[in-house]
């Protein structure tokens, strides 16, 4: 299966307004009604996906001035296929000259025998802004985890703010595991562009500071709930 859904916000009237919203199975957007200035839309996986053989990508443009919070509803599950084949799926952002965009989904599970590809690309302009989360899982409780490679590139202006690959194996549990210090989910979050906030750290977690600017946070849990409440805290 090829999906591409769209995604485009701009500002006009004094509020943010959705210009394009397209979807295409199995990836639905969801837009909430409301007046307010950011607009807010939900992301649906209408289908099992992604599936080996998958690629999906979503394309997300926000224009000079809006304000956008995109977040997922349910877990994505990341299924094998019937004879070995890899899914992909990549997320594509730009967001212009004094935007905003809040890219929350839900945590991504992948299943023993799976084979899955994540890519996150950003161009954002000087003055954007951009929160992003991702949340792996490790299979499913008491599965082994299949192989995933999740990379994400963002640039502010033309200069390179993140640019990192990780790479987990599936070849036994124990051994996966071992690249997250036996630990089943990692998770990252990722603000550039907001107030400046210290570094810190604590207990399998950690908050640094970029040099082009905005925070990386990292957690590592034996389970999502608490990977999050890492972010929750000042």
């Amino acid at each position: 299966m090829k999906a591409h859904a769209r995604l485009t916000a701009r500002f006009e009237g004094g509020r943010t307004v959705l210009r394009e919203l397209r979807s295409m199975a199995p990836l639905t957007l969801l837009p909430k009604r409301g007046t307010g200035v950011t607009a807010v839309v939900h992301l649906v996986n209408s289908a099992t996906s992604p599936l080996g053989g998958d690629e999906l990508k979503l394309t997300i443009r926000v224009g000079a001035g809006a304000s956008l919070r995109l977040s997922g509803v349910a877990a994505t599950i990341a299924l094998p296929g019937l004879h070995g084949e890899g899914s992909v799926s990549e997320v594509d952002v730009v967001v212009e000259a004094g935007g905003s965009l809040e890219y929350l989904p839900e945590p991504t599970v992948v299943t023993a025998r799976a084979r899955h590809s994540a890519v996150l690309r950003a161009s954002l302009a000087e003055d954007a802004y951009l929160h992003t989360r991702e949340v792996l899982v490790l299979g499913r409780a008491g599965e082994q985890p299949g192989s995933l490679v999740t990379t994400q590139h963002v640039t502010r202006g033309e200069v390179p703010v993140l640019r990192q690959t990780l790479e987990i194996g599936d070849s036994t549990l124990d051994s996966s595991l071992a690249h997250l210090a036996g630990r089943r989910v990692l998770a990252t979050d990722l603000v550039v562009g907001g107030p400046s906030v210290p570094e810190a750290s604590g207990e399998w977690w950690s908050r640094t500071s970029l040099a082009a600017g905005g925070t990386l946070t990292t957690s590592l849990a034996p389970d999502a709930v608490t990977a999050l409440k890492v972010f929750e805290s000042p």
